[in-house]
């Protein structure tokens, strides 16, 4: 029996691992998931990974890629962040997002705004409904409130210290991290203002986002701050991105709204002078 007492031990052990598949990892190269969108080569995917509940991830998305996030067994909860890949201070701003555009509610052609009045995505496919751009992601006080523990490692994690490590891996720190939005588990606001958890539309269902600006993407997949069930349930999140190409001029979301029109302006500008469009 091999232990991991020696040096030698250690790395027999950990070679002996080469070749374990678990349901929750990612796929390297992307092209070798077992099963690609339809109409879609394998070798266009540039993205393949199962989250698990708990679970976090990160990637650097090139312009014009497309971000499948699918909810597989009807209890995930999607938590974004997303930063300018080649100048990170500039990063999602959830309030701008609200604002500009006249609308709490994330779905089909609502553009994500940063804090510099550009889309970094657009959601261009949305089958769920269930999101929120209102609560933010969960924190270690408010998991260990609710559940006993809310460490990274812990049997209950957090999203905001998962965000923390997504964000180290990309030379970002906590400071760096603003207000996240969430998909497949909704939030509605009542007539007296108060939040209503709307949970789940069910399994399968799924959102695309088109990558705009070159982003780094954060995600969390742990479950939303206001889900009132008394365990801690988050199931296992998809993700996909494939090469596909960034909005145009002609894209219904462009005119989506004038709003939506001016941002898109201000990013085609951004794009222009750095000689990327």
């Amino acid at each position: 029996m091999s232990t991991t007492a020696t040096t030698h031990g250690a790395r027999d052990h950990a070679r002996a691992q080469a070749g374990t598949v678990v349901d929750t990892m990612p796929s390297i190269p992307a092209s070798t998931w077992s099963s690609p969108p339809p109409g879609i080569a394998p070798e266009a995917l540039t993205w393949a990974e199962t989250v698990g509940g708990g679970g976090y991830a990160h990637k650097v998305l090139a312009r014009g890629t497309r971000l499948r996030l699918t909810d597989v067994e009807g209890d995930a909860c999607a938590h974004l962040l997303l930063f300018n890949a080649d100048q990170p201070w500039e990063r999602l701003n959830v309030a701008d997002t609200v604002k500009v555009q006249w609308n709490a509610y994330l779905g089909g052609s609502v553009a994500l705004l940063s804090d510099q009045a550009r889309v970094l995505a657009t959601i261009v496919a949305d089958s769920s409904g269930r999101h929120d751009a209102l609560c933010g992601t969960s924190t270690v006080d408010g998991n260990t409130e609710r559940y006993g523990d809310g460490a990274p490692q812990g049997p209950s994690p957090a999203g905001l210290p998962l965000f923390t490590l997504a964000a180290a891996k990309n030379g970002l720190g906590p400071r760096d991290l603003p207000p996240s939005l969430s998909f497949f588990q909704g939030v509605r606001v009542g007539s007296a203002g108060e939040l209503e958890f709307t949970g789940s539309a069910g399994a399968g269902k799924s959102v695309d986002l088109r990558i705009e600006i070159s982003s780094i993407v954060l995600l969390a997949n742990v479950p939303h701050p206001v889900d009132p069930r008394p365990d801690y349930t988050a199931t296992n999140l998809e993700v996909l991105a494939w090469r596909d190409r960034p909005s145009t001029p002609d894209s219904p979301e462009w005119t989506h709204t004038p709003e939506a029109r001016r941002a898109f302006e201000n990013t085609a500008d951004y794009l222009t002078a750095r000689g990327i469009a």
